[in-house]
């Protein structure tokens, strides 16, 4: 393998420095923790009784005799996503493979899990984020009953992942293993699915036009097969060694993955009576690196610029968009999977899959290999696929060189560079953009300022012909402390179609796009928010706004210090509407206290360990910084 990276060493070393404190006291409550017998030897014989009361009397037998592991699982199965669906039966595929092994496998709680994809650009979109951190609080819940060796975390999509990552952190002396579903068969290729929607927000086709393509591409249980959140959640999952091998993007109605999800609940139990691989210890300062960098090297979803700041905190471990930026300047592009090309999912798969992009980064020196996996040490199992010879489980090495260098290419010749993600700021805040899927002809826009409190009133000007220009839309009062933060995918058509008529377009703004931003350049999660006293609540029509994603810069030009204009107020109709209706009301404590969107939009971290903006570490001279002072 070749020399690690050094501006990614010299990230996970700064990382690593400015974690000390809250790293040091992570791990000594995690060692208290792991010096105690296993839960079930603490508990009295009536609360033990009480546990497994419900249980066959075979598995009784076995959790009476007191030695046996007793796997915890956390679902956050509904029929509602079709991507957590198959979660119904693998209960049972675990309870059996935990018998084979002489153990017992219990359900030890549900998360709620809520598609975005339904709630996109209706209210319920504006709990979303914050259901990410209610999904930690319930695997600490399900956790709680202390009568587990060992935990299986069973979710996919977008809040799920990062929530039970979160929560399952929280009693990181235990093994942990996550299981995925898999993704969904290929429907409507995803470029017909673009031109439709496109033709619809234009009027040209009518809705019944449009539902009949989007039930062509969302078809089936499984994942949605467009590299959004879901799906980069399942690479970072394997990059941080939390899954078993190349067992993200396999179909969830297939034998195969039964054998996989078997598999998963055996290494679990496994690692329970060796006692090790506690997730505590796989997940560290350089398992944080390597997710960030699968991010980067597949053009994944912005919203992990925010989910990732959550996750770290959880280990003790503390990141911002500066250490992103950085390791995107040195991390090469190596996949184009829709929204960032034409493939989906499974024809990624198909050409290499996890195992290629793993082997690649690792024996290049683009992650830090040496980790601890629930494999073992080292990220070597990774570089091999599953497969069921005779009905049996066995793993093969994956290959060497991509099937379809129109999907996935190797380091030596990458799609770009550099990472699809970065770092922009200036006079109007810290603000992140994902570049992958915008040509460098759109990187650079400047044109004068169209200013919106509501998506609805932003669709409602393109619709009248008022962005029929050169513009940058602004759309402020969108952040954890406004509404929750929601996504704004509903634009996505609208300004694509501005752009495609010739129009210098871009967008900005304090809430969030989605793992499916795309053509358009947009500067999301703008840091401070308006309604916290951010710049944006001082921008006014007409500004001139200049967004450089090649210098990193977000700045008005020549509209003066911004600060000292009035800061608009957001209108008593917005705020009266996020304030209730739709469960909404219920989360008003949350608005109160959550924290920065660079810090995570937590409620489960909201004190401010460090201000985000200023660090001290001197840069690396040898690589260009596209960081500006704020």
């Amino acid at each position: 393998m070749k020399p690690l990276n050094p501006v990614l060493a010299e990230v996970t070393d700064r990382i690593r420095a400015r974690s000390a404190a809250t790293r040091a006291d992570y791990l000594r409550r995690m060692d208290a923790a792991s010096g105690h017998e296993p839960g079930r030897a603490k508990l009295s014989c009536a609360n033990w009784a009480h546990a497994f009361a419900g249980q066959t009397i075979a598995d009784k037998l076995t959790m009476m005799g007191g030695k046996a592991p007793n796997l915890g699982v956390v679902t956050a199965y509904n029929d509602m996503l079709s991507a957590h669906q198959p979660f119904e039966r693998f209960p049972a595929v675990i309870r059996e493979a935990a018998r084979q092994m002489g153990a017992t496998a219990q359900v030890a709680g549900g998360t709620p899990a809520m598609c975005d994809g339904v709630t996109q650009g209706r209210p319920g979109m504006e709990l979303s984020l914050f259901s990410r951190d209610v999904i930690a609080m319930s695997t600490g819940v399900a956790l709680t009953h202390d009568a587990f060796d060992a935990a299986l975390m069973l979710g996919v999509c977008d809040k799920i992942v990062p929530g039970l990552f979160m929560g399952a952190l929280a009693f990181g002396h235990l093994p942990v293993v996550f299981a995925p579903a898999g993704p969904m068969p290929s429907g409507i290729p995803n470029a017909e699915k673009a031109r439709v929607r496109a033709e619809y927000a234009q009027g040209k086709v009518d809705r019944r036009t449009l539902l009949e393509s989007e039930v062509g591409s969302y078809h089936s249980p499984g994942t949605c097969t467009f590299y959004g959140t879901a799906n980069s959640n399942q690479m970072m999952m394997e990059m941080a060694g939390l899954h078993m091998p190349s067992t993200a993007f396999v179909h969830p109605e297939t034998g195969l993955r039964d054998a996989l999800t078997a598999a998963a609940a055996k290494q679990a139990i496994t690692l329970a009576a060796e006692k090790r691989g506690r997730m505590a210890d796989v997940v560290d300062e350089r398992t944080i690196v390597n997710m960030i960098v699968a991010l980067l090297a597949t053009g994944g979803s912005t919203n992990h610029a925010i989910h990732l700041v959550a996750m770290a905190r959880s280990a003790g471990v503390l990141i911002d968009w500066t250490d992103m930026d950085r390791l995107s300047s040195v991390t090469p592009l190596l996949a184009r999977v829709y929204p960032n090309g034409s493939a989906d999912v499974n024809a990624f798969q198909a050409a290499g899959g996890v195992a290629f992009v793993m082997r690649e980064l690792a024996e290049n020196g683009h992650m830090h290999a040496d980790v601890t996996t629930i494999m073992g040490d080292g990220v070597e199992a990774y570089f091999r696929e599953p497969t069921l010879q005779d009905g049996e489980l066995v793993w093969v090495d994956g290959v060497r060189e991509s099937l379809d260098r129109d999907i996935l290419r190797p380091v030596s010749d990458p799609f770009q560079a550099d990472g699809g993600l970065r770092l922009v700021q200036g006079d109007l805040g810290r603000a992140v953009i994902k570049v992958s899927a915008v040509k460098p002809e759109h990187r650079i826009i400047e044109a004068p300022a169209a200013v919106f409190e509501s998506q609805e009133e932003a669709l409602q000007a393109f619709k009248d012909g008022k962005l029929d220009r050169d513009v940058v839309v602004v759309l402020r009062f969108q952040g954890p402390r406004a509404n929750g933060m929601p996504e704004l995918h509903s634009l996505s058509p609208a300004l694509s179609v501005l752009q495609d008529r010739g129009f210098k377009v871009a967008f900005v703004t304090d809430g969030r796009m989605s793992g499916a931003s795309g053509k358009t350049p947009a500067a999301i999660h703008v840091s401070p928010e308006a309604l916290a006293g951010g710049p944006l609540a001082h921008v006014r029509d007409g500004d001139v706004i200049r967004l450089d994603a090649v210098a990193g810069t977000l700045s008005t030009v020549g509209a003066g210090d911004l600060l000292t204009r009035p800061a608009a107020l957001r209108s008593e109709e917005h705020a009266a509407g996020s304030a209730w209706g739709y469960g909404r009301e219920l989360f008003g404590a949350f608005r109160h206290v959550v924290s920065t969107a660079e810090e995570g939009a937590s409620v489960c971290f909201a004190a401010p360990t460090r201000s985000p903006r200023h660090e001290d570490v001197p840069p690396d001279p040898n690589v260009v910084d596209r960081t500006v002072d704020a």
